[in-house]
């Protein structure tokens, strides 16, 4: 079966000043971010639904679009772009930043539900699921679920792990809460479609050029060797620091 590109994304601005959450590292340049998407128009690749994609019914040339966070440039600057070229994107709210500053407000994932995007959880607090105990990861999964639900009107049945981090335990207890499409952030081109595990993802970043922004799609070349060696490379210190050190390191060298 053919390979499943999926990208992740977070934030489209166009400098640091910019409505929303600017993160130099993932806030993709408005004219970047269109370019991407003429690009895959041009190679003729579609953008269904995790559902359609992950159904049996996908197609060789399916790349799926996401965004996690829940971004305010997710509704005012990327919306409009995917529209304006017939294309879907499936959206990842941590539900606990709803409303507040630089991020979407209730009627902006309606807006987003009602022109045929995807509605997914990306937790409650974006606590990484992997450093919770029972109690307090099964809340992540289910206030943030609940909440969605009300506020879009229909059900959430997809997840994006916050940060990546998760493994079995996180996964088994999202499919035992009723979640069907589960999405880490580990670099890869998801060589089957399979909604039981993890699905890869490939970050698009804010330095990415066009020609790079390709050969990750179709996963080939230095870009795609480089993604897996860096992931490779920072799960050490993932591992020495833990979670919330690694964070702190990061910000600081950002």
């Amino acid at each position: 079966m053919s390979t499943l590109p999926i990208l992740m994304y977070h934030g489209v601005h166009r400098e640091q000043s910019s409505r929303g959450r600017f993160d130099p590292v993932y806030s993709v340049h408005p004219e970047m971010f269109a370019r991407q998407l003429d690009w895959l128009v041009q190679q003729g690749h579609r953008t269904p639904s995790l559902e359609d994609a992950l159904s049996g019914s996908g197609d060789a040339r399916d790349v799926i679009i996401t965004f996690d966070d829940g971004d305010v440039s997710n509704v005012e600057v990327a919306l409009p772009l995917l529209l304006e070229r017939g294309l879907r994107a499936e959206f990842f709210v941590t539900t606990d930043f709803i409303g507040q500053c630089g991020m979407l407000a209730p009627d902006d994932i309606r807006r987003l539900a009602a022109h045929g995007m995807g509605i997914g959880s990306h937790g409650r607090t974006h606590s990484f699921l992997s450093d919770l105990d029972v109690a307090g990861m099964t809340a992540e999964l289910d206030d943030s679920r609940t909440r969605l639900q009300a506020v879009c009107g229909r059900p959430i049945d997809a997840i994006a792990l916050p940060g990546g981090r998760g493994g079995e335990r996180e996964l088994l207890a999202a499919q035992q809460m009723g979640y069907r499409h589960l999405l880490g952030s580990v670099p890869g081109p998801n060589k089957r479609r399979r909604s039981d595990t993890w699905l890869q993802r490939l970050p698009v970043t804010r330095n990415l050029s066009l020609d790079d922004f390709a050969a990750l799609v179709h996963w080939r070349g230095l870009p795609a060797r480089w993604m897996q060696a860096r992931h490779a490379a920072l799960a050490l210190p993932k591992r020495v620091l833990g979670n919330d050190g690694y964070q702190r390191l990061r910000e600081r060298l950002l």
